[in-house]
């Protein structure tokens, strides 16, 4: 006998649904299968299955940062390059 099923109806941004089923489909699940995948996770866990945890100091003020950043539209590399070069230098730290 088939199990009884009910209907989920969630909200998210147009962007993250088309994103998400692009990487789900890749993987050779749809949407559903995803949800129903998480769903069972939280029920034999008895815990949400992805590790959540509170930023720290600096992950915070860099996150501030960012969105200053986003908000003022300004960049802290000219261009790609000048931020690899960054990261290269600063690697070796």
């Amino acid at each position: 006998m088939p199990a009884q099923t009910s209907m989920l109806h969630i909200r998210v941004e147009d962007d993250i649904k088309e994103q998400a089923n692009a990487a789900l489909s890749a993987m050779g699940l749809s949407m559903s299968d995803a949800v129903r995948l998480f769903l069972r996770r939280v029920v034999i866990d008895q815990a949400f299955p992805l590790e959540l945890k509170v930023p720290n100091a600096e992950t915070r003020a860099a996150m501030e940062e960012s969105r200053a950043m986003m908000a003022a539209r300004s960049a802290r590399f000219a261009s790609a390059d000048e931020m690899f070069a960054d990261l290269e230098k600063n690697s070796s730290q």
